[in-house]
């Protein structure tokens, strides 16, 4: 198994991505790290991580898994960027885990997989807005499963929601 992860260049959630890393590590799951472009990424607490490819360069078909990292760089860098909602279009279509923590799942309201589903996001008043206009159902928990879409309200979910990713990738469906 393997999973794309994406990450905004600047001011990602720290947690949201160590946590991830550290459950599919351990899982013995391997991932890639993207983002708007290559290269080194900053989190909003200092933190360092290298995108290995940008958004455009990511070949869908080669992953299981497409997990979206919030944080304070996840409006200005992710919310408005043409391919991430083109890529989990593509991984919810075709049956794929899609997930998304803190600011992230309003990338999943507007690429309009939410519609109908259960989701949980960092509150404010514009993702508020974002997440009824992709249609979501609103659920006041850290970690919303909803078939194969994960969503997580933010870095106190961070152990939480990569255990549901996990928990989600490698479940038997009947």
């Amino acid at each position: 198994m393997k999973v794309l992860i994406a990450i905004s260049p600047e001011k990602f959630r720290d947690e949201e991505l160590a946590e991830p890393v550290a459950a599919l590590t351990k899982a013995g799951i391997t991932f890639d790290i993207a983002s708007t472009r290559r290269g080194t990424c900053t989190g909003m607490m200092g933190g360092k991580a290298t995108a290995t490819l940008s958004f455009e360069e990511v070949d869908p078909k080669t992953y299981d898994a497409l997990i979206i990292v919030g944080g304070n760089g996840t409006p200005a860098h992710l919310w408005d960027d043409e391919i991430l909602p083109v890529l989990a279009r593509y991984f919810r279509e075709s049956g794929k885990v899609v997930a998304a923590i803190c600011l992230a799942p309003i990338i999943l309201a507007r690429a309009g997989i939410l519609k109908g589903k259960k989701a949980t996001y960092s509150e404010n008043p514009t993702a508020f807005r974002e997440m009824k206009g992709g249609g979501a159902i609103l659920v006041n928990q850290p970690v919303v499963i909803d078939t194969r879409i994960v969503t997580g309200n933010g870095p106190s979910a961070s152990k939480a929601f990569a255990e549901a990713v996990i928990k989600t990738m490698t479940a038997v469906e009947w």
